[in-house]
Formats: structure tokens, sequence, C-alpha cells
């Protein structure tokens, strides 16, 4: 799947957030958002970075798929298994059985989570239409000024 850099970034913080609420300094009420902001950028680094190595590959790996202006790409559990499994066996030296069965049904969590967390697309026409019609009755009356010769430029 193509995801912009934004979106990824967008994903991959919703997964370290929602990784921190399940800390147990975080469920004593305190909001996530703000111990995410308390936090130094080491630890956040830490986070993201080792969260990273676990969804970014899967996301990118997920089949291209249409996505409509004000939705998000979503895909069902199986899809997501079945990227999985090729990454780790690609990837695995010698998980058993039933850690491997651990590891995959946490990592399915983990992507649900950060497709979850990347925003809405935006139609790309509309937002063309949109500025088109903003720049035609203001810009009308634009004209490009002329540059005097400078006499270091090349013309």
């Amino acid at each position: 799947m193509r995801f912009s850099e934004h979106e990824l970034t967008a994903a991959l913080h919703g997964v370290a957030k929602s990784v921190l609420r399940a800390q147990r300094k975080v469920r004593r009420g305190a909001d996530v958002d703000e111990v995410w902001e308390q936090m130094d950028r080491l630890q956040r680094f830490k986070i993201l970075d080792g969260l990273g190595s676990q969804v970014l590959p899967v996301l990118v790996a997920l089949p291209d798929v249409e996505v409509a202006p004000g939705t998000r790409p979503s895909y069902d559990d199986a899809t997501i298994s079945e990227v999985l499994t090729q990454l780790l066996d690609a990837d695995s030296g010698g998980l058993g059985r039933l850690k491997r069965a651990v590891v995959l049904k946490g990592r399915v969590a983990l992507v649900q989570i950060a497709l979850a967390s990347v925003p809405l697309r935006r139609d790309p026409d509309a937002l063309l239409h949109a500025d088109d019609a903003a720049g035609d009755a203001a810009g009308d009356d634009f004209e490009m000024p002329d540059i005097p010769d400078h006499p270091g430029s090349l013309t």
C-alpha cells in the first residue's frame, strides 16, 4: 500500500500512544497526550523505533486498495495475517508454533491500531478545484513582475 510520510507518521504515533496508554503509569488516570509530551525525545524515539520495526514493514507490504476521499484504508485481519505470515517466514529465526501465533495476533492488533490512526484521505481533485475557484477570483489581476537583468544572470 502506498502511504504518505504523514500518514505513516500518524499511524506510528497512534500505535505508540496506544502502547503507552496500556502502561500502568498512564492507566492510573494520566492523559496519554500529556505523558507523551512530557517524555524527552530519546524516550519517544525508543518507543517509535521498536514499534516501527514491527508495524511499518507490514503497512508497506499491504496490497494496494482504492481509498475513497474522506475514509481511511482498511483491511480485514485475514489479509493482515497473510502479509505478516509472509514477513515472519522471511524474518523469523526459530519461533515456536505458540510464540509465532502470539506474535502474529499481537502484530495484527498493532497494525489495526495503526490503520485506525491514519488520517482521513483527502480528495486531490477537490483540493485543486477549491484552490482554482479561490485563485480565479483573487488572482485574475495578478501579473508576473519583470525581473531586471542581473549582472550574474545567464540570460
